[in-house]
């Protein structure tokens, strides 16, 4: 019965010209030895599957065949050639640095070098995952390796080259290798499936080497997978079955709902996804991905950059005809930082699912604007101006000249006062200073809807109330404030703590800085001042925004730099933290009747 051999293994490359993907590399050691100029040590360092170890066999064969070719290549038919092949040379060794990182490996490692070749002229020490080595056995290593004997050639393979120390990268000439594009990646596989008798499909292999992540041994090792799991007809349906790759189907129909903004049609396709088991981080991320490659095939100068399969390409270079560049940036960045929050979300398909929508709303359907076509999507987005209304309480003193001629004499005489009263101080002060304060609002009212409660408040003095004919809405003025204003309002809000005595000494102890007109910051030293900041930035400011009349008020909190100087903490400060973190040091406290020196 014949022996099985991987592909990875029967189709290595015996010669530099097979090596795939790394022909700057190839081309420079074939260079070397033409012209007799062999460094004593070589570092190759690179992923793992894009033909280290490979090309350290090639290289250590050819230096020692003893008939090469024109094209200095190994002649595989010489004594050394053929033992190199049948794995008995004595000429090449191969030293496991995983296995073998001890001080004792290398001194045998030593004494191998002082002894000759018996045939060539070279011999070739290939140490592989070099980086694995102690740092005594890096050390114990060093002088062998910058002064070795004229005869002795070492090969260092590594895929972490920043674990190794300087004193060895010095003594080494370092070639980096790339990974393996996919173009070059499904040329090779096709030339093995063409040598195994073996039906593909050009999207298929396309599928593949975007799986191996540009490693050709891993893209041979799924390739004799799928062999086995096809019986010998690789097709795109059951490549995408066994690796359990989404297919680019659900992205084109995500993408025709979003494009028709059919929220509904989108939850349904990402519930269908989630039913196969794939995760919501993924199906973002090929969301992102999807919107970059159409904004790619957007292009046919970059269209190139796109690795796909000719009837692929084909489809999202149609698709891309419907998008917009603006359409493709905005979802871009919406898809990216719903993948950028996915880890921090707790509830991740929520979040997903309002990505989703926020996409949904990038475009709306045609016919959407007439007027007479109902809108497909029941979720509109909610813009600031819905949120917030500005309006000028002188304003809304002075009415139009309808309800003006509609008013009786003693109402007109009434409101030709208040315009008197009014239009002065407008004609006066057109643009008002950053320090002055707007003008009082005359009356506040709170509407909370699902209560069918409205409440009236902040009445002035003297002022008659009216009575409520329905629910109002709460208007939050955008005067401009000082940074002084600010702090005292702060400092206001910190004073009429209580129970939060942790907060008041926090707010106390660091002062808010305006870093805009209405953003400022507050640099603490601890994170657990910033955590007690947090929990109570809501109610902070809502007192703010009434206090100084802005409802564009924002906070921001920041943890000093290590150089910051810490206010030193009193004993009951200290102590109070303590009771925080453990509330039975205070039970203690008050059973034995103990106070603080």
């Amino acid at each position: 019965m014949d022996t099985f051999v991987v592909s990875a293994r029967k189709y290595r490359p015996s010669t530099f010209r097979s090596v795939v993907g790394q022909e700057a590399l190839t081309t420079t050691l074939k260079n070397a030895i033409a012209g007799n100029k062999l460094a004593h040590a070589y570092l190759f360092s690179g992923p793992r599957g894009v033909g280290k170890t490979t090309c350290a066999r090639i290289f250590a064969k050819t230096i020692n065949c003893l008939n090469p070719a024109a094209d200095h290549e190994a002649c595989n038919e010489c004594e050394s050639c053929v033992a190199f092949n049948e794995q008995r040379s004595y000429n090449i060794h191969e030293l496991d640095a995983a296995s073998n990182n001890g001080v004792d490996d290398i001194r045998n490692l030593i004494d191998q070098v002082r002894v000759p070749p018996q045939i060539g002229k070279y011999k070739v020490y290939i140490i592989d995952e070099v980086h694995m080595l102690s740092q005594a056995a890096f050390n114990s290593f060093l002088k062998t390796l910058e002064e070795p004997p004229a005869h002795a050639i070492f090969i260092l393979a590594t895929t972490e080259k920043q674990k190794i120390i300087p004193t060895i990268l010095s003594r080494c000439q370092v070639y980096d290798f790339n990974r393996i594009t996919i173009h070059d990646t499904v040329a090779h596989l096709q030339y093995v499936a063409d040598h195994e008798g073996v039906k593909t499909e050009p999207e298929a292999l396309n599928i593949i080497a975007q799986k191996a992540d540009g490693g050709m041994r891993d893209a041979l090792s799924i390739f004799d997978q799928t062999v086995s799991y096809t019986g010998g007809n690789i097709t795109y349906q059951a490549v995408i079955e066994n690796l359990n790759v989404l297919d680019y189907e659900y992205y084109f129909k995500l993408s025709d709902a979003i494009l028709n903004a059919n929220v509904t049609e989108c939850l349904l396709i990402l519930n269908d996804i989630l039913n196969r088991g794939f995760e919501g981080q993924y199906i973002i991320s090929g969301i992102s991905n999807h919107f970059r490659d159409l904004l790619v095939c957007k292009d046919p100068a970059t269209a190139q950059l796109f690795q796909v399969g000719a009837s692929i390409r084909e489809r999202y270079i149609t698709m891309a005809k419907k998008c917009s560049n603006e359409f493709l940036y905005n979802a871009i960045e919406i898809s990216n930082e719903c993948d950028l929050n996915y880890r921090l979300s707790k509830n991740k398909r929520l979040l997903v699912e309002l990505a989703l929508i926020r996409l949904c709303q990038l475009q709306k359907p045609e016919g959407a604007s007439s007027g007479k076509t109902e809108k497909k999507s029941p979720i509109e987005p909610i813009t600031a101006k819905e949120r917030i209304t500005h309006k000028n309480p002188i304003q809304e003193k002075i009415p139009d000249k309808e309800s003006v001629s509609s008013q009786t004499p003693a109402q007109d005489s009434t409101q030709k006062t208040v315009e008197n009263s009014t239009q002065k101080p407008v004609a006066e002060s057109n643009v008002r200073k950053p320090a002055e304060k707007a003008a009082p609002l005359k009356k506040r009212t709170v509407s909370l809807s699902g209560m069918g409660v409205s409440l009236a408040s902040l009445t002035n003095k003297g002022e008659e109330e009216t009575p409520d004919t329905g629910p109002a809405t709460y208007h939050i003025g955008t005067n401009l404030f000082t940074e002084k204003e600010l702090v005292n309002a702060w400092k206001n809000y910190a004073r009429q703590l209580e129970e939060e005595k942790l907060l008041k000494n926090t707010m106390s102890l660091y002062i808010p800085k305006m870093l805009s007109e209405t953003v400022f910051e507050v640099e603490v030293n601890t994170e657990l001042n910033k955590q007690y900041l947090t929990d109570h930035a809501n109610s902070i400011l809502s007192f703010l925004r009434e206090k100084l009349d802005n409802g564009d008020i924002t906070m921001t909190i920041r943890i000093a730099e290590g150089n910051a100087i810490k206010k030193a903490l009193t004993s009951h400060e200290i102590f109070e933290e303590m009771v925080q973190k453990n509330p039975s040091l205070q039970k203690l406290s008050d059973e034995f009747g103990l106070e603080l020196s």
